[in-house]
């Protein structure tokens, strides 16, 4: 099992020097990227975007740390958009893709092959042009020559898209508000740069491991095989995220889902070899539940020792198990190290006011997972947002879980930012 080093977590100056290219730092500027981003928008000539027809249908390139951009776009338009928004990776670019079409493309570096493909043959199509990337870039160029709305990402040295991910989302953000596709007010954007200030001051690396909701997640998913399960759509972009950010962060693979589709999937995994029920180990209900702005952390041990000591047994471990696997006297060389303990990191939506029947349902399936969950001794994770508009709401979730996966990395003693292996696959793929 991996071992965090907790008492890392409350060195700054520890921190600090395993973070060789101050990702913590780059996360906590995210209300100052959408400041910024929200500047370099209106300078490059976004308004051209309304003044011209509302286009047939919008397409959304970007790959890697960026994917999310896409993502959002899609999960925002869906409710009210008037034409279809869907994203993709790379060519071939669809068929129906012309002239009447709007084409955004995104790149962190505007080197990116998927998107910067994407973009040229859009633009070869003559179809509307939306970029995202660095000024001097081959993106932006393929942009200005089509004669696009090309929005640079600032001198803020960010190097890495999963760093930059508000530098990048919020000019599409505002171009889908110009084209009538989603709302994304000027008020609303700087309600998420507020709400992403709010949570950077408790994530700070200096705030007391205990206190922080950030570390307090990072030390649990240390001890568990984690599953990230949204409650909803708004949950499932950021569960994506999250896995994603646990794997190239942290280098701790994770899946994901997103309810009512994946509540079976998951559920099944309670069954295996990583839970009390499963593997026939016993199981230490522990739960961690973080309510953004307002950290609330309890451990349950259902373990009364006043019962007898073999109905006691039989709980902990379930019928016919020996109870050696986490017995605190078990002799790990002859009954092997316990594996990994499942961990479910649910991401909740604020609740919905008022309450409708569907958010009922909805709320009432997620509690019936977390309960089997933790009958099962799967350990609980709950991050719950604030309330506000989804776009806020969803910044809640993704700045939760991006701290987290750094503070996990550099407490495994890793450099969440470099990667050898990431480096080796370059080296052997140039």
């Amino acid at each position: 099992m991996p071992y965090i080093d907790e008492a890392l977590l409350d060195d700054p100056d520890e921190l600090a020097r395993k973070d060789s290219r101050e990702t913590l730092r780059a996360l906590a500027s995210a209300g100052a990227q959408v400041r910024e981003a929200m500047t370099l928008t209106e300078e490059a000539g976004i308004d051209r975007l309304a003044r011209s027809e509302r286009p047939r249908s919008v397409l959304v390139a970007a790959i890697g740390g960026s994917s999310i951009v896409a993502e959002v776009l899609e999960l925002l338009a869906e409710p009210g958009s008037p034409v279809p928004v869907q994203a993709r990776r790379n060519l071939p670019l669809p068929g129906w893709v012309g002239p009447m079409d709007l084409v955004v493309a995104v790149s962190l570096s505007g080197r990116a092959p998927g998107p910067l493909a994407v973009a040229a043959e859009a633009a070869r199509r003559g179809a509307m042009l939306l970029t995202v990337g660095a000024d001097d870039s081959p993106l932006a160029q393929v942009c200005r020559r089509a004669r696009g709305v090309h929005v640079g990402v600032g001198s803020g040295g960010r190097t890495s898209s999963r760093t930059a991910l508000w530098t990048l989302l919020t000019p599409v953000l505002i171009g889908a508000d110009r084209l009538g596709l989603l709302e994304a007010s000027t008020d609303m954007v700087v309600g998420v740069a507020d709400r992403l200030d709010t949570r950077a001051e408790e994530f700070r690396p200096s705030s007391d491991a205990f206190v922080n909701p950030a570390k307090v997640l990072a030390v649990q998913l240390a001890e568990t095989v984690p599953v990230v399960l949204g409650d909803g759509p708004l949950g499932g972009v950021a569960a994506a995220r999250a896995a994603s950010m646990l794997a190239r962060t942290a280098r701790i693979p994770a899946t994901f889902g997103e309810l009512p589709d994946a509540a079976s999937g998951i559920v099944a995994c309670f069954d295996g070899p990583y839970t009390a029920i499963g593997g026939r180990r016993p199981g230490t209900y522990d739960d961690a539940r973080i309510r953004l702005g307002d950290i609330d952390t309890s451990r349950w041990e259902p373990h009364h020792f006043d019962e007898p000591e073999g109905e006691l047994m039989e709980r902990a471990t379930g019928p016919g198990d020996g109870g050696r696997r986490d017995d605190l006297f078990a002799d790990p060389y002859l009954d092997g190290p316990a594996p990994p303990r499942l961990g479910l990191l649910m991401l909740r939506d604020a609740p919905a006011e008022p309450p409708t029947r569907e958010s009922v349902q909805a709320e009432a399936l997620t509690d019936a997972v977390l309960a089997t969950a933790r009958e099962a001794g799967v350990r609980v994770m709950e991050v719950q947002a604030e309330s506000g508009p989804p776009i806020v709401r969803l910044a809640d979730h993704v700045a939760a879980v991006d701290f987290a996966a750094t503070y996990l990395a550099i407490g495994l003693g890793l450099d969440p930012s470099v990667s050898p292996h990431v480096a080796d696959l370059r080296d052997r793929t140039r």
